[in-house]
């Protein structure tokens, strides 16, 4: 009898103890949902609809498939664009390349941070646009890019390609690439530290800083771009509804492309 009733305590504890193992089990398993599901979260594309359409984009890589090296080799102005969306992650990787922010900073004239361009004293006087025409995801139109947030706000709700082709005296690249990144300039944050002269040339020369990493990029992407230097600037200023302060500067179409 005795030994019954110790058989039986011996069972009881080993199915509490079994209770417990599956509970805490159950708890990582869910624990370790979350972790993915977050992880997913920063690799998505969020739409946030309101008195300006925005997107809050996915979280930019820093490491890929193709080395510095390759980017280089392979770098080619592309002329002949495919009738081809690019992805809100491709599109996420080529603004951040542009002018991303890569370390925060609270001092006022870096506006958020150090970016991916060097900018001669930090004044970081360049402002990104983005011409949607066809990305996955993302309704047409044309955007400005936010980088403290690497978030994109819509400010024209319709396709303007074919009247910046005209201010570009007829280039159809920016009508066949599915996206274009459009560059203005703030002269003013450079000529506040370097004077007119210097501070003008200080912003061209962080524009070519900044186009170069925009042709890398795209080339690590499998994607292909083109410098469009010939920019009508009141009347692209007018189509894209620039604030007066704003130089029009270039256009870089961006897309998969035909290999020649």
């Amino acid at each position: 009898m005795k030994v019954s009733k110790r058989i039986a305590f011996y069972l009881s504890l080993l199915i509490i103890v079994a209770l417990v193992s599956a509970c805490a089990s159950s708890a990582d398993d869910a624990n370790s949902s979350t972790l993915n599901s977050n992880e997913a979260n920063n690799g998505t594309l969020t739409r946030i609809d309101g008195e300006q359409l925005t997107y809050i984009l996915p979280e930019p890589q820093t490491d890929g498939n193709v080395s510095v090296e390759q980017a280089l080799a392979n770098r080619r102005s592309q002329r002949n664009f495919q009738d081809r969306a690019i992805s809100a992650d491709q599109l996420s990787q080529i603004l951040w390349a542009a002018y991303g922010i890569t370390q925060p900073s609270e001092t006022p004239r870096h506006r958020g941070g150090l970016r991916t361009t060097p900018s001669a004293g930090s004044r970081y006087p360049l402002e990104i646009y983005v011409i949607v025409g066809n990305v996955e995801g993302i309704e047409p139109g044309v955007y400005r890019y936010i980088a403290l947030e690497h978030k994109i706000v819509r400010i024209i709700d319709i396709d303007v390609r074919y009247e910046l082709m005209d201010a570009a005296v007829g280039q159809r690249v920016i009508v066949e690439a599915p996206v274009s990144v459009f560059y203005s300039a703030v002269y003013e944050r450079s000529i506040e530290a370097y004077g007119g002269r210097l501070g003008i040339r200080y912003a061209h020369i962080e524009l070519g800083h900044s186009a170069q990493n925009v042709y890398l990029q795209a080339v690590a992407l499998g994607l292909g771009s083109v410098a469009v230097g010939v920019v009508a600037g009141e009347r692209a200023r007018e189509i894209l509804n620039l604030p007066t302060n704003e130089e029009p500067l270039y256009i870089m179409p961006i897309g998969y492309f035909y290999e020649p």
